[in-house]
């Protein structure tokens, strides 16, 4: 590396945050500017360490070293080309990846790792920047026509790679904009949506060719699809979300995470609301029912909405503060994690269990929960633990199970393993030219891994066309 004794010389930096008070009026990314020699510092952290495990904790298999090299040389334009070489949206990953590469990072034994994540950042805002992003349109086209269903992370990487190989590539999306999780499910003090027009409208000025507002097996049935395309990509995401039922699930006041964060995002980005109920953490007493990171986003939206406490509660124990011996590098170390939100205020309950939902006059009023514990693999309940927690608005954050099954994958008799995701063969379905990837495939996931299977699927797709 330039810099061998980087490691030595520069500590572990990151952008500072703004202010609590302040970053919690808006809706705005909350990292303030960072100075460019800075980065360069950080990526002079980088180690010669012979074997750079940091590649294969990243999904994507980026080319860590060569662009933290770059960096630290100041040559962005060679370090744009090797990270555009493995990652389409390097300004998403750089945004909210959690970096599996950084938990690899041979650094990371006994120092703080290299700062991967705001490297990549960093390099894909000066792709923009210095104009080396542009559009790059086909020179050839091959006159296949494919569809993409979904454009979340794992469909805007395939359609990508298509239509870079020369085929004709349309995406249908059966919400209002392009994006899917990236636009309704991330909320934009973490990604702002102008991040994501911006790599859509580029991906418009390259030939591909989006239709919103269109649900496939709804507005388009399967059948029609088929005669007009020469091979489909299912890319619809794990949609269907784990549910509570529990007494009382249908009191006033019990919504879904994912509701209330697409909500919130619509409101923001001035989109019509289509929904039923309004859902609001103003004054009210919210409990978020899951430990992740979906249950840390509705934390962060419920202080910007103003409120009066939030708690969330996870079922499993508290994590370590530091790794344990049944968890070495280089794997993805199972630690505490305090995200921003939590930051913003937010109390922290584990090894809780929901028993029943309270309610008054058919409203929520509050929680049952009971403390459980972990013996010999099974979960036992502590006697005399069970308690009330006060809460009006119960977010469920407990994950997603499966796709959706009505519509598309009935009509077009897709099979399913045994969690309910769609079956593939390297990325083909048990349809006739038909691929999935993503989410829907195999299962909830990062965004880092959706762009990874959407990468892989254009693969298998390309190598069908061409026989």
């Amino acid at each position: 590396m330039g810099k061998a004794t980087g490691f030595l010389e520069y500590n572990r930096e990151l952008p500072e945050k703004m202010d609590v008070a302040e970053r919690v009026q808006e809706y705005k990314e909350l990292y303030l500017p960072f100075a460019e020699e800075k980065t360069n510092e950080q990526a002079a952290r980088c180690m010669d360490c012979g074997v750079p495990f940091c590649h294969s904790g990243c999904p994507l298999g980026n080319k860590i070293p060569d662009f933290n090299d770059a960096v630290y040389h100041q040559d962005w334009e060679e370090a744009y080309t090797i990270l555009k070489s493995t990652n389409n949206f390097p300004e998403f990953t750089g945004r909210i990846c959690p970096a599996p590469c950084e938990g690899s990072c041979v650094l990371g034994i006994n120092h703080p790792p290299v700062a991967i994540e705001h490297i990549e950042k960093s390099i894909a805002e000066k792709g923009f920047e210095l104009g080396l992003e542009k559009p790059r349109i086909p020179g050839v086209r091959t006159e296949h026509k494919i569809a993409v269903i979904g454009s979340g992370p794992a469909g805007l990487a395939a359609a990508d790679l298509l239509n870079q190989a020369g085929h004709l590539v349309t995406v249908f999306e059966r919400d209002s904009k392009p994006g899917g999780l990236l636009r309704f499910g991330i909320p934009d003090f973490k990604l702002e949506k102008w991040v994501v027009e911006r790599r859509v409208d580029l991906l418009t000025e390259e030939g591909i060719l989006f239709k919103t507002d269109t649900e496939i097996g709804v507005d388009i049935k399967a059948n029609e699809l088929d005669k007009q395309f020469d091979a489909i990509v299912l890319c619809g995401g794990s949609t269907i979300p784990r549910d509570l039922k529990i007494k009382g699930r249908k009191l006033d006041g019990i919504h879904f995470a994912m509701d209330f964060l697409s909500q919130q995002n619509r409101e923001v980005s001035n989109l019509s609301q289509i929904d039923k109920q309004r859902i609001f953490a103003t004054d009210k007493n919210v409990i978020v029912i899951g430990g992740g990171d979906t249950g840390s986003d509705c934390v962060g939206t419920s202080n910007r909405q103003g409120a009066k406490s939030i708690t969330q509660i996870e079922i499993m124990g508290k994590p370590p503060l530091e790794r344990t011996k049944s968890n070495p590098w280089p794997e993805w170390p199972m630690i505490l994690r305090t995200s921003t939100s939590h930051e913003e205020g937010c109390e922290r309950e584990w090894a809780l269990m929901t028993k029943e939902f309270i309610g008054s006059k058919g409203k929520l009023t509050g929680l049952k929960v009971v403390e459980v514990a972990f013996e010999e693999g099974k979960m036992i309940e502590r006697e005399g633990s069970e308690h009330v927690l006060p809460c009006e608005l119960a977010l469920i954050a407990a994950g997603f199970l499966h796709p959706q099954k009505e519509g598309l994958l009935e009509q077009l008799k897709i099979e399913q393993d045994d969690r309910g995701n769609v079956n593939t063969t390297n990325f083909k379905t048990s349809s006739k030219k038909v691929f999935a990837a993503g989410d829907m495939r195999r299962g909830q996931s990062l965004v880092v891994w959706a762009i990874a299977e959407g990468r892989k699927a254009a693969e298998a797709v390309d190598a069908y066309l061409k026989g």
